[in-house]
Formats: C-alpha cells, sequence, structure tokens
C-alpha cells in the first residue's frame, strides 16, 4: 500500500494546477498542501530543499518539484 502522496502547492500556480489535474485525472490520491494557508507546509518545502512549487512528496527518498509527467507515470506503475 502505498502511502498518501502530499502535493505542496499555492494558488495561481500554472505548474501546481497541472500536477493536481494530472494526478485527478489518472487517479491518484492525494494530499494538497497550500503553503500559503499552511505555514508549517512552506517550511516543510523549504526543509526538503526547494524553493519552488509544486513539490510532489511520495516519500523520503522519491520527491522533486515542477509539473513532471514522466515522474508522475511512474507513481501508477509503483
Amino acid at each position: 500500500m502505498m502511502s498518501e502522496i502530499k502535493v505542496y502547492s499555492k494558488p495561481n500556480c500554472m505548474q501546481c494546477d497541472f500536477t493536481k489535474k494530472w494526478l485527478q485525472d489518472n487517479g491518484v490520491m492525494y494530499e494538497e498542501l497550500d503553503v500559503e494557508k499552511q505555514p508549517t507546509a512552506l517550511e516543510e518545502v523549504i526543509a526538503l530543499g526547494y524553493k519552488s512549487l509544486p513539490v510532489v512528496y511520495v516519500d523520503s527518498d522519491n520527491h522533486w518539484f515542477g509539473f513532471r509527467p514522466h515522474r508522475l507515470e511512474g507513481l501508477l506503475h509503483g
């Protein structure tokens, strides 16, 4: 069983919207964390070493930033 994917995003972020739409269209469950509404979410993004959004967090060894369809595709195939 895969742990729930986290998507760190913010309003008016095109890459964030593309990422969330891709996940929805492919039936991948995820938790959305808005860094503007949840200060701890922004702290988590910074702690992971990112300065850009979205950040997709699968687990401690599997996370990235930006809209990356090839990485998202990997979520479908384990």
